[in-house]
């Protein structure tokens, strides 16, 4: 399993950048999870729109499916110019069904409702899920493909499940929206001890944080993970590639 970081800017995206977009392959399945602001410009530097296989998204807020209409417009577009595009699923809950209906669109995207009680097989892998502590329905999702382990928290406070739930995986994609000083509780978001904390706790194999934040200095977010977690941690970057 390869994971490629495509965006990971919490809210909205910065300068020249994306917010969040994660690009899994394994055994030629290109899998996109989340697909935020910037995400299909960047995409297109490591592949076309056409030849992403499937997406999945853990909640509607804006930073995590605002390309999803300009990644339909991208495959309706070469279909017209007569490549063979392929209806694309696009997997999301549907506890917003207004932001559900919209993952269809013609043939050219399904929208598809998991059932985060149930493992769901995409391609190569298997995916199972977490509901998060947020504003609104969001779920982390345990990756699995290959004997490796990703889990991605997605949006989220910390929350107690999140370690089993995390156990044991080769790789930890966590939110990071705060400073260790700050309480993320009532806004539903994780800071740097949070992240730390829940990587030794899980014994993950490293540690990545992402949906960073636009101010401060967030090296210092690394440096504060590390005073919970002694592994490998590395800040999330534009096309930052780890397998696993």
């Amino acid at each position: 399993m390869k994971l490629t970081i495509i965006g990971f800017w919490g809210g909205y995206p910065k300068q020249n950048s994306a917010s969040s977009g994660y690009l899994l392959a394994h055994e030629d399945f290109q899998l996109l999870v989340d697909c935020g602001s910037g995400v299909l410009s960047k995409l297109q530097n490591i592949l076309k729109p056409e030849d992403l296989d499937a997406v999945i998204l853990s909640h509607y807020h804006p930073d995590h499916i605002a390309d999803i209409g300009v990644l339909q417009h991208a495959r309706l577009i070469q279909g017209f110019l007569g490549k063979n595009v392929p209806t694309l699923p696009i997997y999301g809950h549907q506890f917003n069904r207004k932001e559900f209906a919209k993952l269809t669109y013609k043939k050219i995207t399904k929208g598809l409702k998991y059932d985060p009680n149930q493992v769901l097989s995409v391609g190569p892998f298997q995916i199972s899920f977490l509901k998060t502590d947020h504003p609104v329905p969001c779920y982390a999702m345990r990756i699995e493909g290959g004997g490796k382990v990703l889990v991605y928290t997605a949006d989220t406070s910390f929350k107690e499940e999140f370690i089993s739930f995390s156990h044991g995986a080769d790789v930890l994609l966590c939110e990071c929206s705060l400073y260790g000083h700050q309480n993320g509780k009532s806004v539903g978001h994780m800071n740097s001890f949070d992240a730390g904390r829940l990587a030794r706790s899980a014994a993950c194999g490293q540690l990545i944080l992402t949906h960073l934040p636009h101010y401060g200095n967030i090296a210092d977010l690394k440096t504060e993970a590390s005073r919970k977690f002694t592994g490998i941690i590395k800040l999330a970057d534009e096309f930052l590639s780890i397998s696993l």
